[in-house]
């Protein structure tokens, strides 16, 4: 039996398949635009937040006082403390620390904590101080720099002077603030008659005539209850006074000036 062999095709009837074409690979360049625009955009990110986070803490340090006082007390370094503080298009408007407001006189009166503004030491009357006597038993205990007092001249007890018509309470300083106070002994040691040198601005023009007023007469401070001088603290002249012999008591204090006033 002869074995029958499978004829070859014929080699058109083989077609050709096509490979894929091989893509040459690139090698990575820097200057890529998307790669540049994702660098730009997170600069841009940053440099937005960094400038939201700056305008948020945009503060400017300026002064403000430590307590209240009155107008017309000279500034000391005690008086002042610098704080930071957001203050935009006002920051004009008030002292900067890098100006030194010591030894200012101020205009009016500021308060504790207050921002200390410009305008508060215009001050166009001329001041000067006068140191005051004053037996410690006729100082309110309380008594520190910066309030506002008036003063009485109250009349020596072996005049035979006792009563506000026969001119022995005389209102000799009217509303100033007090500057220094020193001589002043919280211990065993103190006694009503220890003097106390209360120091005061008055207007200079005033002086004489305080010192005229006074004549060697003891002195009474009286306390106003705010740096305005809108009220008078409780402890008044006679409260004051009872301290020592003879003195006028509170019924008899004047409530208007019977005699020069500074």
């Amino acid at each position: 039996m002869t074995a029958v062999r499978p004829s070859a095709a014929p080699p058109s009837a083989v077609e050709a398949v096509p490979g894929p074409t091989p893509r040459r690979v690139r090698p990575p360049r820097w200057l890529d635009l998307r790669l540049v625009l994702g660098v730009l955009l997170v600069l841009g990110s940053v440099l937005l937040g960094a400038r939201v986070v700056g305008a948020a803490d945009a503060t400017v340090p300026v002064w403000a006082v430590t307590g209240d006082l009155a107008a017309g007390t000279e500034l000391s370094a005690d008086d002042l403390v610098a704080v930071d503080v957001r203050l935009d298009d006002t920051a004009a408007a008030y002292l900067a620390t890098s100006t030194r407001p010591e030894g200012r006189t101020l205009a009016r009166a500021v308060r504790e904590g207050e921002l200390l503004p410009r305008t508060a030491l215009e001050q166009d009357d001329e001041l000067v101080q006068l140191a005051l006597p004053v037996q410690s038993g006729y100082v309110p205990p309380g008594l520190r720099r910066g309030q506002l007092v008036d003063v009485y001249a109250v009349a020596d007890p072996t005049a035979g002077a006792t009563a506000v018509a026969d001119g022995s309470v005389t209102l000799v300083v009217r509303r100033a603030p007090v500057q220094a106070l020193s001589g002043r002994s919280e211990g065993v040691l103190s006694t009503p008659t220890t003097a106390v040198q209360v120091v005061v601005a008055v207007a200079a023009d005033d002086a004489a005539d305080v010192l005229a007023a006074i004549a060697g007469r003891p002195l009474v401070v009286v306390v106003h209850g705010s740096v305005d001088g809108d009220e008078v603290e409780a402890g008044t002249v006679g409260s004051r006074a009872s301290a020592g012999t003879g003195a006028p008591s509170a019924d008899t204090a004047p409530s208007a000036p019977v005699g020069p006033a500074g």
